[in-house]
């Protein structure tokens, strides 16, 4: 027994935790977290990345564990540092990221006694984490060091289990806090040796499978629908499913399906936009939807769904989770998209006629050629950003879209790109808080380009983040569409009630963002052309250091413009609608 437990006990549970292939820690400082983060810097495996905001941490560490697709640590002291990672950890929850959450504690006999920076610390984050455990106090006993070890490669493998989702290990630690890193704490012997854990996949129960064969094969009006992917894998299993179908693909930005190098001949990218005039839904009207990943952003989509129950909705999710917002579902298969697309192949065997493919590609490539030739000059349209930036985002790095009207405006107005770029956003809870901390923590994972586009309030809710810039020295562009408030309330019936709107829903700040950038040391740059915004970008996004452009653009006008040039072009693909229907 070593004089201090806490070095072997907590050394091999940090241990443990690179065994199991977490190699990333995200460290809060603290003082009763002094030994997890002591040894989490010393561990040879471990790479550590020091934020000192709790609320930005959490979204930095979800921003790592969502472009690795492996769980990251998440180090905080006690007391409230622990509650500031809640809305990441919801949000790991909902969006489906591994987190392993390590929260130090007061020992039990200063809980619930007026210790100073303590709180009840046992299930903090309720059903949003899927696995707790409050640990036993630190004891160097080799049966407690196989013990901690067994906690380490349980919680990894909870969070790595279908549905990944984040975990939480809370640590009472009794002072002395130093760990003695000459007391080798990271051995390993016969005793506490590694506990590997292999996880499995869901696979569909054939009868179901050859029956849901038989449905596809008797129905020729489809559609895939595809929410967010981050599994890059299973894009070419997709593909292969509308080959063999016939079925358009209506792609969500975020399934990464609108851009690379892949045919895009049945990605459907402005579905969107023709699911809102009811004429065209009605000629472009599904019998049968097969949907992969999350709902897509697309109202529209949603409310077509959620209006037609005739319409057959078979919903594949390989992490066995229920995905239907619209409570219209058919079929909830759980299986991989490779087994299913195996199976279409294997069971359709016929061409397919391309009479409806046809006509949603129609739809699909005029829309976006009249769209892309109606002119607006003015950057204050917000449009215009997206309808610019499309065409400048580098091969190989990330595009990060905030909440609310980015994640839309891309929706509507990005185009299928050759480019292999990927477009990643906070989708689980749909928040505007964190997203500078989570697309910091994409690059900080893929040491790629990321592009930032963001909102004034959500730029505002998170610019603690900017720091790690700085101390971490992680280079970002972000894309500042400052229209002074809550623009996309600007499209919803709060609009019409002119009394409180600016007060309750409006909100605007006033702040000049230029002291921002000032603040964290970075560039800024508020263009007035899209010739001078199209400059600006291009000389940021592969630099070192923080760039902010900031697009001001006009929030009252936005709505009216947005609209008049959508109905324009919807107006004019329908009086070229060749089809006989």
């Amino acid at each position: 027994m070593t004089e201090n437990p806490i070095t072997k006990y907590i050394g091999n549970f940090i241990d443990e935790l690179s065994l199991a292939g977490v190699t990333e820690a995200v460290i809060c400082p603290g003082s009763r977290s002094t030994p997890l983060a002591i040894l989490a810097a010393a561990h040879p495996d471990m790479n550590i990345h020091v934020h000192v905001d709790e609320r930005s941490a959490g979204y930095f560490a979800l921003g790592m564990a969502k472009a690795k697709r492996n769980p990251v640590a998440l180090i905080c002291t006690s007391g409230t540092a622990a509650a500031n990672f809640y809305p990441a950890v919801v949000e790991a929850h909902y969006s489906r990221i591994p987190l392993i959450v390590l929260t130090a504690d007061r020992p039990h006999e200063l809980r619930e006694v007026g210790a100073p920076q303590a709180i009840d610390q046992q299930f903090l984050f309720g059903n949003f984490v899927k696995y707790f455990t409050d640990s036993a106090l630190p004891d160097a006993h080799p049966d407690m060091l196989a013990y901690i070890r067994t906690v380490a490669s349980r919680a990894v493998g909870e969070a790595s289990k279908a549905p990944n989702g984040p975990v939480h290990i809370n640590f009472p630690l009794r002072e002395p806090l130093m760990p003695n890193l000459d007391d080798e704490p990271f051995q390993r012997t016969e005793t506490s040796r590694h506990v590997s854990v292999a996880n499995g996949r869901a696979a569909a129960d054939q009868q179901a499978l050859e029956s849901l064969m038989a449905l596809i094969r008797n129905t020729e009006e489809g559609v895939i629908v595809c929410g967010e992917l981050l599994n890059e894998d299973v894009k070419r299993h997709i593909l292969s499913l509308s080959e063999t179908t016939g079925y358009p693909i209506l792609a969500d930005p975020l399934s990464n399906l609108r851009n690379g190098g892949h045919s895009k001949e049945s990605v459907i990218d402005s579905y969107d936009s023709l699911l809102k005039d009811e004429e065209l839904k009605g000629l472009l009207m599904p019998k049968l939807v097969i949907r992969f990943g999350p709902m897509p952003v697309s109202k529209p989509l949603f409310q077509l769904l959620k209006q037609h129950p005739a319409i057959e909705q078979i919903i594949v999710d390989p992490d066995g989770g229920w995905r239907d917002p619209t409570h219209r579902g058919s079929y909830m298969l759980h299986c991989t998209e490779q087994e299913f697309a195996e199976a279409a192949a294997v069971s359709i065997s016929e061409k397919r006629s391309e009479q409806w493919l046809e006509k949603w590609r129609f739809a699909g490539s005029r829309f976006r050629h009249l769209l892309r030739n109606l002119e607006v000059e003015d950057l204050t349209f917000e449009g215009n950003v997206y309808r610019n930036l499309q065409h400048f985002i580098p091969d190989n790095s990330s595009l990060f879209v905030g909440n609310s009207m980015p994640i839309r405006d891309v929706d509507t107005f990005f185009e299928n790109q050759d480019r292999s770029f990927r477009i990643l956003a906070n989708r689980g809870a749909n928040g505007i808080d964190g997203v500078v901390s989570t697309a910091l923590g994409i690059y900080a994972a893929t040491k790629k380009p990321v592009t930032l586009v963001i909102g004034d309030l959500s730029f505002y809710h998170d610019l603690n983040g900017l720091l790690v810039t700085k101390t971490l020295d992680i280079p970002l562009t972000v894309i500042l569409v400052n229209n002074d408030g809550g623009g996309i309330f600007s499209f919803l019936p709060q609009s019409a009630e002119e009394r409180y709107f600016e007060q309750l829903f409006g909100t605007p700040t006033g702040l000049e963002f230029e002291h921002a950038a000032k603040l964290y040391g970075g560039r800024y740059i508020c263009p007035e052309s899209s010739a001078h915004f199209a400059d600006a970008y291009l000389s940021a996004v592969n630099r070192s250091g923080l760039d902010i452009i900031e697009v001001k653009t006009k929030r009252k006008s936005r709505v009216q413009l947005h609209r008049r040039l959508l109905d324009k072009v919807l107006d004019d693909l329908k009086r070229e609608w060749p089809f006989c229907d």
